[in-house]
């Protein structure tokens, strides 16, 4: 799995537009292998976000669970302590 993707799912405050589009965007990106796509395929690359955003969307609207949502603050702060503890404090 790609490490840049959030996870965006039952969050205090839920994923926005934003969010959920940049993850869409990291997603077409791995899978093209493009940070760029040439003006050829431009259209192709911004519709498969596109699309992929939406369908994101859906996901996310569609999904229920009984655990309690968690905070976003909280959720940083483990990801900063595992990251240190992987790779050193710099």
């Amino acid at each position: 799995m790609c490490r840049n993707i959030q996870d965006l799912f039952n969050y205090d405050l839920p994923a926005t537009d934003e969010e959920i589009r940049a993850a869409a965007l990291q997603f077409v990106r791995k899978v093209s292998g493009m940070r760029k796509p040439s003006k050829a395929n431009e259209d192709a690359f911004n519709q498969a976000v596109d699309e992929i955003a939406q369908a994101t969307t859906t996901l996310l609207n569609s999904l229920t669970t009984k655990a309690p949502p968690k905070n976003r603050e909280e959720e940083i702060a483990k990801h900063r302590a595992r990251n240190a503890k992987r790779f050193g404090n710099n």
